[in-house]
């Protein structure tokens, strides 16, 4: 396949920017055969496969000079882009994709290639699934965050303001009273918002079979905060099933037991600010026009806040309660 041969942007990829960024969008869609095509040829790749993409990004699998496989990633510069840029740098690797190359004026990065075919999804067994995110995601959050990434602090004062107007907004009398519960549980751990560098969205999709170690995480979007806001993606992570079973409240508590005894988390914390994430995206749904609260939501608070006492262990305690852990 020549370098330079024309690279077709999958239909979804500019559907999703259009939506998402309008006539900016539509434009950085516009020019991206050209710059993939420019970045090619300066950085002397060969592609080696069918081009593949998510609702941000544009990857291109690649040969380098000296036939080391890769992949190309292009995703329109933004606050989010740089953050993966200085996570990547920071992590170094280390339970990560690996940062081989990129270009600092488009935000083209080029990484080390891991098998797209096989993600966590593959493995049945859900507990050996989640031990290994936890495991990587421990790994993840050893690492302070550097300056310059966004804080949780920031995060939490923002969601905060916006409470009262989403209040207004959602019609069932219950999702009110559960959306001011979630908010209540934020300001109390606001203050301390945790300097640990978060992943944000780890969970089964991003973590792919790889050759320098078994499994290693993808598509960070980094954050400075405490770990217990980045819990949320694994506890959703391959959603349908549990929730086909009628399980999801065991499965839940289950995953969250094991991720915070895995990164070693008071339970009462980590409670608090799963809830914070619950919040983060309940606004974000208010925003975009929803007028009730995510049905998984809900079994997720359900499953942290109504479980049984014998069933908490250590640190079970509910946020803003004594806490073992």
């Amino acid at each position: 396949m020549s370098p330079l041969e024309a690279v077709e942007v999958p239909h979804s990829l500019a559907s999703s920017y259009a939506r998402a960024f309008g006539d900016e969008g539509r434009a950085w869609i516009a020019g991206l055969p050209a710059l993939a095509a420019d970045v090619l040829d300066r950085w002397d790749l060969r592609r080696d496969g069918a081009p593949a993409s998510g609702e941000a990004s544009l990857v291109l699998p690649v040969l380098r000079r000296d036939g080391t496989r890769a992949v190309l990633k292009f995703q329109m510069p933004r606050e989010e882009t740089t953050a993966a840029l200085v996570g990547l740098r920071t992590w170094d690797g280390g339970g990560m994709v690996r940062l081989l190359d990129h270009d600092p004026e488009s935000a083209s990065m080029l990484l080390e290639r891991l098998d797209a075919t096989r993600a966590l999804t593959s493995i049945e067994d859900d507990d050996v699934a989640m031990g290994i995110l936890a495991e990587l995601q421990a790994r993840l959050v050893r690492v302070p965050a550097p300056p310059g990434l966004r804080g949780l602090g920031d995060i939490a004062a923002e969601m905060l303001e916006q409470v009262p107007r989403a209040v207004t907004i959602l019609t069932d009398p219950a999702d009110r009273r559960l959306l001011l519960d979630w908010a209540s549980a934020v300001a109390e751990l606001a203050g301390e918002p945790g300097d640990r560098m978060l992943h944000w969205d780890l969970r089964y999709d991003n973590v792919l079979a790889a050759q320098r170690e078994p499994w290693l995480a993808i598509d960070p979007e980094p954050l400075a905060g405490d770990p217990g806001f980045d819990l949320w993606p694994a506890l959703n992570s391959g959603w349908d099933e549990p929730a086909a079973k009628g399980d999801t409240l065991r499965v839940v508590r289950r995953r969250f037991d094991l991720l915070t005894s895995v990164l070693d988390l008071d339970r009462a914390r980590a409670t608090g600010w799963t809830l914070g994430r619950l919040l983060q995206n309940a606004l974000w749904d208010v925003e975009d026009g929803e007028t009730a609260l995510d049905p998984s939501a809900v079994a997720i608070s359900e499953a942290l806040l109504n479980r049984p006492r014998e069933g908490r262990g250590s640190g079970g305690s509910e946020p803003g309660g004594t806490s073992d852990a």
